[in-house]
């Protein structure tokens, strides 16, 4: 068994070294000598890191072995940001790609990362593949997209390709019973070229840990979300707070959006996926929806440093939910990506 793995197991800090020579064996395919060795601790691994995170240098090693063989993507765009979440919350539909959405139709330039479903009944990966919505192939085209649309949905290039590697090795088992501990560090490990990033964080995320990683993101600025109903994302009925680098920001219910609305007003619909979103594009899924959507909206064009008051943000995004900018937009990402398969 590697070093690092047995001290993982027995609770003791594991350096970066250890770390780096995991990755290294893995792959190599030199954990072990015997056939399923590597398959064995690579699932050992994950089955540790999803039961409970290990010490806070341990993690910040972890986390800077993916990310130091992570490519490249580029200087970021200026005034950009991404909305990406923990997921474990309480079930709501895409809200963050409805608010990411939302905020390019603002003018603010949105990449947005994201993952399939691991407790959801859809992950945002998974909408996009309903609505024939393109997820980008390398930060090239990432950039491109950008530039053509003011949005670009990463595909699985931002992460880190050790984590692909782990997949292909544990196959024919799957990814999902690691989900807890991948969409709880996956928003911290992805390389996208943006200033600022809002991660909602929810009751079943470590916030603490979270809060003492973010100072080593690279190249963004990191502003983790959480609320008193334990959901990803901003709501405008619970008290909200922002922990940012410069200190923490409180949104109580009702300060910037009618605190009006329950977390029914905004369960998912798996049975009316795409129609209920688009739908939620232009302000017809109900108060409670427009209203959760602009105030998370607002709070990119913030993170971005495209406004500096919530009451204009907010506005701005109301504006854009009603004239259906968002809706226009993700309309046009669904006619790109038609135009390209018949190219």
């Amino acid at each position: 068994m590697h070093p690092a793995l047995t001290a993982l197991l027995a609770g003791r800090p594991v350096p970066l070294e250890a770390w780096r020579s995991w990755w290294e064996q893995l792959e190599q395919r030199t954990l072990g000598p015997a056939r399923d060795s590597d398959r064995a601790q690579a699932a050992a691994l994950l089955a540790s890191l999803t039961t409970r995170l290990p010490d806070p240098s341990t993690l910040a090693a972890l986390t800077a072995s993916l990310t130091e063989r992570s490519p490249d993507p580029g200087p970021p765009v200026p005034g950009s940001v991404n909305i990406v979440g923990t997921g474990g919350g309480p079930a709501t539909f895409n809200l963050s790609t409805a608010a990411a959405l939302t905020a390019a139709a603002m003018g603010v330039p949105v990449v947005k990362t994201g993952s399939r479903a691991y407790t959801s009944a859809a992950g945002s990966v998974d909408l996009l593949e309903r609505l024939g919505i393109t997820l980008t192939r390398g930060h090239a085209a990432t950039a491109d997209h950008l530039a053509e649309h003011n949005i670009a949905f990463a595909g699985p290039h931002v992460y880190p390709p050790q984590l692909t590697r782990l997949a292909r090795i544990l196959f024919p088992l799957t990814l999902k019973p690691f989900g807890a501990f991948l969409n709880t560090l996956g928003p911290l490990l992805a390389t996208v070229p943006v200033t600022a990033q809002l991660t909602g964080v929810s009751h079943a995320a470590p916030l603490d840990a979270l809060r003492a990683l973010a100072p080593a993101v690279r190249g963004r600025a990191l502003w983790l979300a959480t609320n008193t109903a334990g959901a990803d994302e901003l709501l405008p009925f619970a008290d909200n707070t922002l922990h940012t680098p410069d200190g923490a920001v409180h949104l109580p219910a009702g300060s910037v959006a009618p605190a009006a609305g329950t977390l029914a007003d905004l369960a998912p619909r798996p049975e009316d996926l795409t129609a209920h979103f688009l739908g939620a594009l232009e302000g017809r899924a109900g108060p409670t929806a427009t209203h959760t959507i602009a105030l998370n909206a607002a709070a990119l064009a913030l993170a971005a440093g495209r406004h500096t008051r919530w009451s204009t943000a907010y506005g701005q995004a109301l504006d854009a939910l009603a004239d259906g900018a968002p809706r226009a937009l993700a309309e046009r990402l669904r006619a790109h990506r038609k135009a390209a398969v018949h190219a």
